[in-house]
């Protein structure tokens, strides 16, 4: 059966790796002088969330997609200013949902864990 923390997890990081590549295209569309970076930068941000998503099997996976919530939340206060505000409520709520996904997700396999003790000491039907 599937971890469902880690499922609910790298979704997430999954969507938020494509609202940063597309955030990233329209920071170069209002800021065209320093278009580079601002692809560089958004790419690999981009990058580090699909990668972290492969990594959620280990608890550094689950820190490194901490880290990212600061750094997209961050990030805000780099685009330019008609963006950046979007850009800093974009991050904050990514970081919601993703503490969200981590809540209920540990407690769904919390939850899972026990029905699955009781199940196991309940005595076989028909004895």
């Amino acid at each position: 059966m599937r971890n469902p923390k880690r499922v609910l997890a790298a979704s997430t990081l999954v969507a938020e790796a494509l609202v940063v590549f597309f955030a990233t295209l329209a920071a170069t569309a209002l800021h065209r002088e320093e278009q580079t970076s601002y692809l560089v930068a958004g790419g690999v941000v981009a990058l580090l969330c699909v990668l972290c998503a492969g990594m959620l099997r280990s608890r550094a996976g689950y820190a490194l997609g901490w880290v990212l919530q600061a750094v997209i939340v961050a990030s805000g206060f780099v685009v330019p200013e008609a963006f950046r505000w979007t850009m800093v409520g974009i991050g904050v709520a990514f970081a919601g949902i993703w503490w969200g996904c981590l809540h209920v997700g540990t407690r769904v396999e919390r939850e899972r864990d026990l029905v699955a003790r009781g199940l196991a000491e309940r005595p076989p039907e028909g004895s």
